[in-house]
């Protein structure tokens, strides 16, 4: 056989098939979106560290359970993070939120152990989202939302005061998908912090944005979420390179990691998120 048209054979099978297997995950992608999508709501990727309180446009019934652990390097000290959070929908479009978080702290510099924070439950903290805007035609979904946090003493203080503040945390939340797999999501508000005791109030202000590729026809997706807080005189920034994998039908696992933009309070920084999904009924 001419060697040419060996040649043009072999080439139009391997675009044949590039072509076909694209199709099919274009096929399997389209499929998933509009099973996700059956339920009235837009699918968005959601970021793994700062997370929302439940899926935008939530639907009644839906739960979720997040175990999160980190490590954080600040410079004298390592502080590990761990959270237990519990997710649900009462009614559709409406998320509700129990977490609680806790800190604990390493000695890593030998430094003078009341310079190191003591160990303990940083807050009570309750959440509340309500998806005001599901726009499937245009895949873009809006939230408004509060979160309330009751700051705890650390542990051996429970004996002198239990809580020590309150933190008031109103958000809003805009998401767009583009096509089938890129995701966007911006996820902003400011916080008024109260110590009990004090009469001065602490404010901040955060911007959280976030961009997603999810893989066709999966859970699993790679992306990049960035964490602004800015407060008087001072601006603090932390990048996060992410990726969640989906280890069954209900069970996710994201990780996480945390590169400041200036290393004056913490350097680097992990965080993995283990994610189950009872199936709702």
């Amino acid at each position: 056989m001419n060697f040419k048209i060996v040649v043009a054979v072999l080439i139009f099978c391997t675009v044949t098939l590039s072509a076909w297997t694209q199709i099919e995950k274009e096929s399997a992608d389209s499929m998933y979106i509009e099973e996700m999508e059956g339920k009235s709501k837009v699918l968005h990727a959601e970021p793994l560290y700062i997370d929302l309180i439940r899926d935008l446009g939530a639907r009644k019934g839906e739960k979720e359970w997040n175990v999160g652990m980190g490590l954080t390097d600040k410079l004298h000290f390592d502080t590990y993070e761990a959270l237990v959070e519990y997710e649900w929908a009462p009614i559709n479009r409406l998320g509700l939120e129990v977490e609680l978080p806790f800190s604990f702290h390493s000695n890593t510099a030998g430094l003078n152990k009341d310079l190191v924070p003591n160990h303990q439950l940083n807050s009570i903290k309750t959440a509340a989202q309500w998806s005001f805007l599901v726009n499937q035609e245009r895949s873009v979904s809006m939230a408004l939302g509060y979160i309330n946090e009751f700051e705890m003493n650390h542990f051996r203080g429970y004996t002198e005061k239990l809580v020590t503040g309150n933190v008031f945390n109103p958000f809003f939340v805009l998401a767009k998908r583009w096509g089938n797999n890129f995701h966007t999501l911006i996820y902003t508000g400011p916080q008024f912090q109260v110590h009990y005791g004090y009469k001065f109030w602490d404010r901040f202000y955060d911007v959280n944005t976030s961009l997603h590729y999810m893989i066709p026809g999966t859970k699993n997706f790679i992306g990049l979420e960035t964490n602004k807080s800015f407060m008087k005189n001072d601006y603090h920034m932390v990048v996060r390179p992410q990726m969640r994998l989906s280890v069954s039908e209900h069970v996710l696992v994201g990780i996480v990691a945390g590169i400041p933009v200036s290393k004056k309070n913490e350097r680097f920084s992990t965080f993995l998120r283990l994610i189950w999904e009872p199936k709702s009924h």
